[in-house]
Formats: structure tokens, sequence, C-alpha cells
């Protein structure tokens, strides 16, 4: 069984809860009702969503809440939870733990029912197989109706959807974390029919061109702790690609954030070449939500300078850090 996503742009749920504060709750309900209002149906969640120790399923509370208030819209979303991760602890996608991860994120939910479950990362102990037939147990009882991988390589993807239909793929697709279009993983789920779900489209609010320098940057947010935030050298370094964006915002009269996720949809244009991409871009106000919904088409000549200005300028710096690109398949 495999879930279908409609539309062409979902929300990512983290930046509600996963921050230094969170979203006042109302703040967050009328986010959420303004995305459903404008036509969103993929919402991404997580199991760990909050901050350690004390609230690290706050997203998950956010969304029990938000259900209890709006029960309508349960049926309007599709929503995928990563689990199988305990921070600080690595990734465990043993099957006790798929297990007790499932059963956690189901209790959050109507019916103890969701949709779509991932682990957030591949550990180094089990085998996708053998994690995918972990899982298969709770489709076929209707705990979950589908299966999604997280940040992982072509290799694996081929691997698992022999064991199971896959619903999507999620990984970091953006301006400046293109890897997916060289590294197989873009045309794997091109041949084998799965949609790829880009988290961070707007390259964690850097290409939106509102952080150019750290202080822009809330103190105990993650992205401190990220290689391409973690100083003012490095915000510097890719400097060049937000100017780029907000050059062609301009021309275009909309935002540097629009055309970002315009480049992001504008691949799924070209099902010869590209699998069908969702970005999944984060906001914690309606209005920032309406921005991120409203559709800027490129043109495909558009779409091939914006490639060839691209292809000039190199990012500096990993997505992550050292320790935590660890657990990412390339």
């Amino acid at each position: 069984m495999s879930v279908l996503l409609k539309g062409e742009t979902g929300y990512g749920l983290m930046s509600l809860t996963w921050r230094p504060t969170p979203v006042p709750r109302e703040q967050a309900f009328a986010t959420i009702n303004n995305a459903i209002s404008e036509g969103i149906e993929v919402f991404n969640s997580g199991e760990f969503y909050g901050n350690f120790p004390n609230d690290k399923h706050a997203n998950l509370e956010l969304l029990k809440a938000y259900f209890e208030e709006y029960p309508d819209s349960r049926s309007k979303m599709v929503i995928s939870v990563k689990g199988c991760i305990d921070i600080p602890n690595p990734p465990d996608n043993s099957p006790e733990n798929v297990a007790k991860s499932i059963r956690n994120i189901a209790s959050y939910f109507p019916g103890k029912k969701f949709d779509i479950f991932e682990p957030a990362r591949m550990d180094t102990k089990h085998a996708v197989e053998d994690v995918v037939k972990s899982i298969i147990p709770f489709v076929e009882d209707g705990t979950i109706r589908g299966i999604s991988l997280s940040e992982v390589g072509a290799d694996t993807i081929r691997r698992a959807a022999k064991v199971h239909p896959i619903s999507c793929v999620e990984v970091e697709f953006s301006l400046w974390t293109r890897d997916i279009l060289t590294n197989g993983v873009m045309d794997t789920c091109r041949e084998l029919g799965i949609p790829v779900v880009a988290y961070s489209p707007l390259g964690r609010g850097y290409l939106t061109g509102q952080i150019k320098s750290v202080k822009d940057i809330p103190a105990g947010d993650i992205r401190h702790h990220l290689d391409r935030f973690a100083s003012e050298e490095a915000l510097a370094r890719n400097m060049g690609m937000v100017k780029l964006v907000e050059q062609l915002a301009a021309q275009k009269k909309c935002t540097p954030a629009q055309i970002a996720l315009a480049w992001v949809r504008k691949h799924s244009e070209f099902p010869e070449k590209y699998a069908r991409v969702i970005p999944i871009p984060s906001s914690s106000t309606p209005e920032r939500n309406h921005e991120n919904n409203t559709l800027v088409k490129l043109t495909d000549g558009e779409f091939a300078t914006l490639n060839e200005q691209l292809a000039k300028i190199t990012v500096s710096g990993l997505r992550y850090n050292a320790h935590a690109e660890a657990f990412l398949e390339k």
C-alpha cells in the first residue's frame, strides 16, 4: 500500500515547536488552518520535534491539541511522522524500537492511527529490508497507511521498494542542497514513481535573504550547530546564492522564498527527467504560510538560466555538522 500525496506544496511543522520558544498554540493552529484553507494536504511532523529533554514530543502534543479543537481537519490532512530517534541518542531501527515509536506516535492521533511513518535516519545496525519488514504489520493492522524513508541513498530506496511500496522519500533539497540530482536519489525515485518530499527548501531560512548575520539567528536555535550557519564567515561565503535569488525575485516581483520554492517545484514539470517533488517549507504565521503557498512559476528559460548560474557557485559548509552527517546516506 502506498499513500497518494496530492498538491504542489506541503507544510513542515517542525518550526512550530522545535525552536527556543515554541510558537503560541493559537498562532500555530491559525497557521495550520491557513494551510488547509489554501489546499495544502501534505503535512510533515516528527516524534522528536521539541526541545530536549522535557518537551521532545511537543509537535505531537500540538497536533493532539489541534485535532481536539478542529476534529474535522484530520480527514483533510496526510501526515508523515519521523521516528526512531530519541535525541541525543543515535537512531535505533530495531524491531522493538520501530514498534515503540509507531505506537507512541499513534497515541497522539484520533483513533490511534496516522498516515505515514518514516524512520528519521537509517542506523548502522539494521538492514533497510528488515526495517521495512518490521513496519509492515502496522500497515496491515491499520495503524499507519504507508511507509516512507528519510535521508537515504539510491541503493537503500531500491532495496526497500522491493519489500514494500514506498509512499515517499524525504530528503533535503533546495537551491543550495542539490545532492539528489547527482547521487542517484532523484533518478531512482523517478524510475520507481516515488515522490520526493523536499525538506528545508528555503535553506533553513537562509535563501529568504533574512539571515545575513549570526545575530539574525535566535539564541538556542539549532542552526547555530550547523556548519553553514556557525559563523559570520560561513554565512558570508554563500551570500552569492542569496543575491542570485534576490535578483530574480526583484525581476518577477515576488519574494526570494517564492523563487526558491518555484525552483524546487519546477522539477515536477519534467517527469521524463525528475521525480515529482513536493517542497514542505515550514512557517510559524499564517502570513508566511500564505507566502509559501502562493505559486510563482519559473519559465523553462528562467529555470535553465538559474541552473547555469547555480553551477558556477560552490556551496561552502556541511549541511549539518560532522557528527550528524555520519547518519546521512550519500
